[in-house]
């Protein structure tokens, strides 16, 4: 396959993914900021920064509340990176390899990217913002389901799956680090009523909250929520559920091309670091300290995916 249309199913798959997931992170920034009154700047500024868009962020705005924080994320066209302009770039891959996609993959990109067009070419109020972030998630359901049900798997759906999963395991590291780094209270909240309540509201916006109570036999804490989010390979936003989707594309491009690339020995170095992990151990390490490694290595993995496979973009 041509490295350009390799990239371009990745990166129209990641940019995708980017769309959800950056709903999901206002959503968990937005639910959290419910449980508490004070300093509202502060919990804002904590999801401009997970996202990776505070420089950009502070160029445009000298100050952080809801309104300009998910204007921003959801559809300014400064931001390289909200949903609007991730959208966008979406469209354009799939339009670059649209002989490489289903009718009903290319179709499901085309209606979501209209779809967005008309519910973000207003600022959103705060009251419809559940029901904005609820259509976000859902359309990229859809894109997901038409690729799941219609293309074949052969090294173009392992390219699309790559795009996924890599933006998946960045996304979800982001969101844990949103809760215990930036926006737990004090170090005194830990393990009191109003941490497991944060805890819970990050499950929800992962729509994992009933997930964890079929597979989890705890209590909502930040131990076993932790756990459940970043090692447990059932979950399908889990970190270790991330790597081991990577694992497997990369291992199935390898024995279609017959060439074991770096970047599959550096996917089961990843995956070997989430596997039979204790989570106490991760907590005595220092939870943002082990997140901020996961997210470097998968920035690595990513990029030499790109190099292995001759991306251009």
């Amino acid at each position: 396959m041509l490295g350009k249309t390799a990239g371009g199913l990745y990166w129209m798959f990641r940019f995708l993914e980017r769309a959800e997931n950056t709903a999901r992170l206002i959503e968990a920034g937005f639910r959290i900021a419910l449980t508490r009154s004070s300093d509202a700047e502060a919990e804002w500024r904590s999801v401009i920064t997970t996202s990776a868009v505070r420089q950009a962020y502070e160029n445009k705005h000298d100050g952080y509340d809801s309104a300009r924080v998910t204007d921003f994320l959801l559809r300014d066209t400064d931001n390289p990176s909200s949903v609007l302009s991730v959208m966008k770039q979406a469209r354009n891959n799939a339009r670059m390899v649209r002989t490489a996609l289903t009718t009903e993959v290319w179709l499901a990109v085309n209606e979501t990217w209209m779809l967005f067009n008309e519910v973000l070419k207003e600022p959103v109020e705060e009251t419809e913002l559940p029901d904005v972030l609820a259509t976000i998630r859902q359309q990229s359901g859809l894109v997901r389901g038409a690729l799941h049900g219609t293309m074949l798997r052969n090294d173009l759906y392992d390219f699309c799956r790559l795009g996924t999963f890599i933006e998946r395991a960045d996304s979800t590291a982001r969101i844990i680090d949103v809760k215990y780094y930036s926006l737990l209270p004090a170090p005194s909240f830990v393990g009191s009523s109003m941490d497991n309540v944060q805890w819970e509201t990050l499950l929800r916006s992962v729509s994992a909250h009933r997930s964890f109570r079929w597979a989890v036999d705890s209590e909502f804490n930040a131990t076993s929520i932790a756990s459940f989010l970043i090692l447990d390979r059932r979950m399908p936003r889990s970190l270790a559920f991330s790597a081991g989707q990577i694992v497997d594309n990369l291992g199935q491009l390898a024995e279609e091309y017959d060439m074991p690339m770096p970047s599959y020995d550096m996917a089961r170095a990843l995956r070997a670091r989430l596997k039979d992990r204790d989570i106490n151990a991760i907590f005595e390490e220092g939870l943002h300290e082990f997140i901020t490694s996961i997210l470097q290595d998968v920035a690595r993995l990513g990029q030499q995916i790109e190099n292995d496979y001759r991306f251009t973009r």
